[in-house]
């Protein structure tokens, strides 16, 4: 999409609330989410957002033929040159969508990319969205373009009259992504040495997650003094942060990786295209799962991390910490019974990363985990394998060495991830 950022493209946000469907939200809630997204694209002049209600999704048009309509008249009298619509939309409902209203129309999927695209600052992150970009405009491709007043925007293949020009986009798109996937190969090599480096430093490495807005990288800077962009806005943070931090308590320090937010409903493209941003999470001793407690849908986000980290590979085996931060945009009676309610469970802490309320206490709880749930077992090593030997040791998980006479046995006390980094060695 091709953006005037100084005049800036008049907008509309959609919402369809489609009763009955089992994915179906708060439609209210939906649409502020819907609309903080199209604020975090810049060049974007709102016009108005407003939830439209459907008995069921029309397979060509999404809407029926008055609600198509009666939109038709409010674009045309408010000079709307861009329709967000916050859902999934099929290329052919695009296509009939774009030719009736005759404007641009991107869906949540869209839109998103697009902000991936003005935020990936890495060269990994450009090619990682430019690839999901590239993949996600393939599915674009429809016959019968030519009803078009102008040339759709994105990457510039949509437009072709016919099959024959069909055909030779997605070529263009296919050799394009060959190109695209060769320089990322080297990139992702250079960063797995970045990594394997990473792994023989002897400290523990604490990942910052949660759903996009929670606070993570104004959590993040608090700790570390860094200056990594924190704005009360979606998708702030898209490339991976990582600074040293020291532990008051013993001094020891750790590695605290901050990573791209989570949203409902991302798609699943979109999360293979930035797991770079989670190998830290992967990787991680100690999760701080970090939630905006302040949010009416705070229950509904969790569970929507907790599922991307279950895609990802991580399960309830990994220790983590949920960080209730926002605690001071809630008053009350209704703050005083969330800090009991958290004082009652196991792993959480309350904050106000604005005020740092509570962030001595969630240092001292990342200390305690990083302590916890040890795993004593031997380790047998050839006599060859020294930088095997010298990075546990580093680590300071051995309790014991014996000499054998094909190698040395350690005893060793550790944590999973130390396990998991270990065998990466």
């Amino acid at each position: 999409m091709e953006r005037d950022r100084g005049a800036g493209t008049r907008a509309l946000v959609l919402h369809p609330d489609i009763q009955g469907s089992e994915a179906r939200r708060d439609p209210g809630f939906a649409l502020d989410e819907a609309v903080s997204l199209a604020s975090a694209l810049p060049g974007l002049d709102l016009a108005g957002a407003d939830v439209v209600r459907l008995a069921r999704a029309h397979p060509g048009m999404l809407f029926g033929k008055g609600k198509i309509e009666e939109i038709a008249t409010r674009i045309k009298a408010e000079d709307i040159e861009l329709v967000l619509i916050d859902g999934p939309v099929t290329p052919v409902q695009q296509r009939n969508l774009e030719r009736e209203w005759k404007v641009k129309l991107l869906d949540r999927t869209g839109l998103i990319l697009e902000i991936f695209s003005d935020r990936a600052a890495t060269r990994e992150g450009v090619l990682q969205v430019e690839m999901a970009h590239l993949s996600y405009q393939r599915t674009r491709l429809v016959r019968a373009w030519t009803h078009l007043e102008r040339q759709r925007g994105g990457l510039g293949f949509v437009g072709g009259p016919g099959e024959t020009q069909i055909e030779a986009d997605r070529r263009a798109i296919d050799d394009q992504l060959t190109r695209l996937k060769r320089q990322l190969d080297k990139v992702v090599k250079t960063r797995s040495l970045h990594r394997e480096a990473r792994a023989k430093v002897p400290y523990p490495i604490i990942a910052l997650v949660g759903y996009t807005n929670a606070g993570k990288s104004t959590i993040f800077n608090r700790l570390t003094g860094a200056g990594v962009l924190a704005k009360d806005m979606l998708f702030a943070t898209l490339d991976p942060t990582m600074r040293a931090v020291n532990l008051p308590g013993s001094g020891r320090e750790v590695i605290l990786s901050d990573t791209v937010g989570f949203i409902s409903d991302l798609p699943t493209q979109l999360v293979a295209a930035f797991r770079a941003t989670l190998e830290e999470v992967l990787a991680a001793d100690v999760i701080l799962h970090v939630r905006d407690i302040s949010h009416p849908e705070t229950d509904a986000q969790k569970e929507d991390v907790l599922a991307i980290l279950g895609d990802l590979g991580i399960g309830e085996d990994r220790r983590v910490i949920e960080v209730w931060n926002k605690i001071d945009q809630v008053e009350g009676e209704a703050r005083s019974a969330l800090e009991v309610a958290a004082g009652r469970r196991e792993a959480t802490v309350v904050t106000s990363a604005l005020s740092e309320a509570g962030l001595a206490p969630l240092l001292t709880a990342v200390e305690a985990a990083l302590d916890a749930e040890r795993e004593q077992t031997v380790v047998d090593l050839p006599h060859e394998a020294g930088r095997a030997r010298a990075w546990l040791y580093q680590q300071g998980v051995v309790t014991g060495e014996e000499e054998r006479e094909e190698g040395v046995r350690l005893s060793v006390n550790w944590t999973q991830a130390q396990k998991v980094r270990f065998g990466r060695l």
